[in-house]
């Protein structure tokens, strides 16, 4: 059978692989299908912080301020050129050897128990941002990022059909098309793929992906290029019509779920069967055609197989441990949310493993890959496994840490049910309070009881798991005085909550909000150049305005956000801090309590 390769694109948080590869490579496995997994995400993050990286972008700054020397001379540059001449002369002069040594031994930091050190920790990642302004300077004017990730090639709008097949092939602002030469092509060589499968789970890893499966099949035609994921789902529909990635990009597309659908694309690849037979596939044949096959297919979560990670470079993530994602449902079981766009995701919304399935396969996953520490990457974690869960974990001696995303839930009072999930290893809970105010909360569906909310965050406290709440201002027709009392909701309770964090709402196309706006008097303003938007500018007739409700964030952030700032910002490595010391005795990790810039002392991290 034909060798499948496949690739999950930049840019993900590099603390630990996501799902979507080992799923799928588990089912291939399953099948007989051989099958290599590449988390180029993380080894492009690796690879930045490398000598020959980043002598290859000194290579380059020195090129482009060669260009901009020439061009001064030949036909004068405008302001913007002038400026780019100005800070490419300033990066001339770095000491490069002073920062390959610096990020060398932030590498060292990250992945060692000196990580435990928040001061180097913190050092390591501010030694990260500074190369990583080096990089992006020599892409100009794109920005890239290590964390947070939202890089952009600023030139090529990802939600533009137009500018995300143009990017391919502008080597002077795509940074991507040198990972694709110095990563991704030295794969295909190696391995001589018949299929290379492209997952692009969320919109920053849409230019990544299309410009690698573009450039994969220029370069190697008798390539079978498909692209899934949940990104390319939510676009499945503005896709199918868009004839020209199909000619330029890949061969084919998989919606939805994509585990037995690759199974059956790999077989028609093989010529068992005709590609009409691939379920969740649009795809285009041999004269140019293309084609969106009828047929639908939903997995049994109950039989899939273990997510197989094997192949993954487990030593290149930047964690001191190994985290492992677990799913033990798919869809939401609350599935009411008008905010939420998740549910696009899928056919069927909610589908959910037993819980004696869940806690056989945590143990045989700690087994095999040697490790303790679990993310259930679940949409929101249902409460019925909550309290069943926990219980056997301790019966089974599982003895792993694990956390998850959670809505405030009023079958979760028992005192009982918290002590058992602090026993079984919960160290820490993402919850989804929204809004605070009862009007808004009927309005998203959240159905939040504040009083509820409460008394989880004090069962939290009392057992020593770690609170995240999050929220969002300017949910249409939301007023400044309804967006208040979701402020004063977490000023009020900072006692019982270790960690806020808050955004402004966004108009997502996919979320049931869409089918409230006329009756809410709001007028989307959608952009015919933008067709591959998934989220919308809109004017509301009643209640903020989207530059109120932005302004109104970053006013929390400024004025508000002090008693939950903290020094490291990646949840996966709160995490681990959390798991390594206890919430009890984490006042390290808080801005407020070290005020003091730790650049002073960097030169001892040496």
């Amino acid at each position: 059978m034909k060798k499948v390769l496949l690739l999950f694109p930049p840019e993900w948080v590099p603390t630990a692989p996501y799902l979507a590869l080992p799923s799928l490579t588990a089912v291939l496995r399953q099948n007989g299908i051989p099958v290599v997994q590449k988390d180029i995400s993380v080894e492009m993050f690796d690879h930045f912080y490398t000598r020959e990286f980043l002598e290859f972008i000194r290579q380059r700054v020195e090129n482009r301020l060669e260009e901009l020397r020439e061009r001064k001379i030949k036909s004068g540059l405008d302001d913007q050129e002038k400026e780019l001449l100005e800070v490419m002369s300033q990066y001339q002069y770095l000491d490069l050897e002073h920062h390959i040594q610096k990020v060398l031994r932030a590498k060292e930091i990250m992945r060692s128990q000196e990580f435990y050190d928040v001061d180097k920790a913190e050092w390591a990642l501010n030694a990260f941002r500074e190369v990583m302004e080096f990089i992006s300077i020599s892409y100009y004017p794109a920005a890239i990022n290590f964390y947070p990730v939202e890089s952009n090639l600023n030139l090529y709008r990802p939600w533009v059909s137009d500018d995300l097949l143009k990017a391919p092939f502008d080597d002077t602002v795509n940074i991507y098309t040198d990972i694709y030469r110095q990563l991704v092509k030295p794969a295909i060589e190696e391995e001589r793929p018949g299929v290379v499968g492209i997952s692009i789970g969320t919109p920053v890893q849409l230019m990544s992906g299309i410009t690698f499966s573009t450039l994969i099949k220029k370069e190697y035609p008798d390539i079978h290029v498909t692209v899934g994921g949940n990104i390319i789902t939510r676009l499945k529909n503005v896709l199918n019509e868009k004839k020209a990635f199909f000619d330029q990009a890949f061969d084919s597309m998989i919606y939805f779920e994509g585990e037995h659908s690759l199974v059956r694309l790999v077989e028609a690849q093989d010529g068992k069967i005709p590609m009409t037979q691939v379920p969740n596939c649009t795809w285009r044949d041999e004269e140019g055609e293309v084609h969106a096959n009828e047929l639908l297919h939903t997995e049994r979560v109950t039989e899939l197989p273990l997510p197989d990670f094997d192949g993954l470079p487990w030593e290149k993530y930047f964690s001191p441990e190994k985290l492992v994602p677990y799913l033990g449902t798919r869809g939401c079981y609350w599935g009411k949310c008008t905010f939420c766009d998740h549910g696009a995701g899928y056919i069927d919304q909610y589908r959910a493993k037993h819980a004696d399935q869940i806690v056989d396969e945590l143990e045989a996953l700690a087994k095999k890959y040697d490790a303790k520490h679990f993310i259930f990457t679940d949409e929101s974690f249902p409460p019925a496994l909550f309290i069943k869960l926990p219980p056997m974990m301790v019966e089974r001696g599982l003895d792993i840490y694990w956390t998850t995303l959670i809505r405030f839930e009023e079958s979760l009072k028992d005192p009982e049910v918290w002590d058992l999930a602090a026993q079984s290893g919960c160290r820490s809970l993402y919850f989804g309070l929204e809004s605070a105010n009862e009007r808004i909360i009927k309005l998203v569906k959240k159905d939040t009881k504040i009083d509820v909310a409460i008394q989880n965050l004090k069962e939290c406290q009392r057992v020593g798991i770690w609170s995240h709440v999050m929220g969002f201002f300017g949910f249409p027709t939301e007023t400044q005085e309804e967006g208040d009392e979701t402020r004063a909701f977490l000023l009020d309770h900072q006692e019982i909550i270790n960690s806020v964090e808050m955004y402004f709402f966004v108009l997502y196309k996919n979320a049931p909000v869409w089918t409230m706006l006329e009756d809410m008097n709001v007028k989307p303003e959608i952009n015919p150049e933008h067709d591959l938007a998934l989220d919308y500018y809109y004017t509301p007739e009643s209640g903020v305005t989207i530059p109120e409700a932005i302004k109104r964030y970053e006013d929390f952030y400024r004025e508000d956000f002090d008693p939950w700032a903290l020094r490291i910002n990646a949840r996966e490595h709160v995490f681990l801090y959390i798991t390594h010391f206890g919430t009890k005795v984490l006042p390290q990790l808080y801005v407020k309590n070290h005020p003091q810039s730790y650049e002073a002392a960097s030169e001892m991290m040496m």
